[in-house]
């Protein structure tokens, strides 16, 4: 088995006072084309695990490698290189710039990549035809519903064709119709071989993925197998 990431004894505790523990000793292993769902009610650590697992916070205690790098270890620079170049994230909140064009807000998603502008653009038009939004490339996102913006964003995550796609609540903003659409998509993705993890407080959502886990008090527990 190939990890795309591996979480052994991880902790984090924010050094207030007194000190709040929002992580737990905490193990967690993602393979390469899993499609894992991680479900908790507010408070529960939810958001914590996310900025650990997209390397925008770093542990208390213990061990975190991506793709067999340690990154405890690294520095701010190489955190932020790799997370830029690896990791996708899908937001709740679609985070789509409103004067640029679709294909415009995908291009942004190799931005920081050194990649010539010519070529971010055919990739930003091959990522939106895999999310089914290949018609929409000149459309702003004030013409677009809630479900096609979210499918943009999906786009913008996948353009620089990441190790792992990081989603936090990516149906939260949408009615049932377009939540049904958007896991439709993530199911099409995962079957491409796309990496997947799921954070949510929906039960509906998470029981989408392959596997599930529970966080609660900071904890990880209940881990489910279809």
């Amino acid at each position: 088995m190939t990890y795309v990431l591996e979480l052994t004894g991880v902790s984090r505790t924010f050094p207030t006072d007194p000190p709040v523990t929002a992580l737990v000793d905490i193990d967690l292993r993602v393979g390469r084309g899993d499609y894992l769902g991680i479900i908790g009610p507010s408070g529960s650590g939810k958001s914590t695990l996310l900025n650990v697992l997209g390397l925008l916070d770093v542990p208390s205690a213990d061990r975190y490698r991506f793709e067999g790098v340690e990154t405890t270890e690294l520095g701010d620079r190489r955190r932020t290189e790799l997370r830029g170049s690896r990791i996708g994230f899908v937001f709740q909140s679609f985070h789509l710039l409103m004067y640029r064009t679709v294909v415009e807000n995908v291009m942004l998603g190799g931005l920081y990549t050194g990649v010539p502008a010519a070529v971010r653009r055919e990739r930003a038009v091959a990522a939106l035809a895999r999310v089914g939004m290949g018609h929409r490339h000149e459309f702003l996102p004030g013409r677009l519903s809630g479900g096609e913006r979210q499918r943009v964003a999906i786009a913008r995550a996948l353009v620089g064709d990441p190790a792992l796609l990081l989603c936090d609540e990516p149906t939260g903003n949408l009615d049932s119709s377009n939540t049904a659409a958007v896991l439709d998509l993530f199911d099409e993705l995962r079957a491409g071989g796309a990496t997947l993890l799921v954070i949510t407080h929906d039960l509906a959502v998470a029981g989408r993925a392959d596997r599930q886990v529970r966080i609660t008090d900071g904890r990880l527990s209940e881990v489910v197998t279809r």
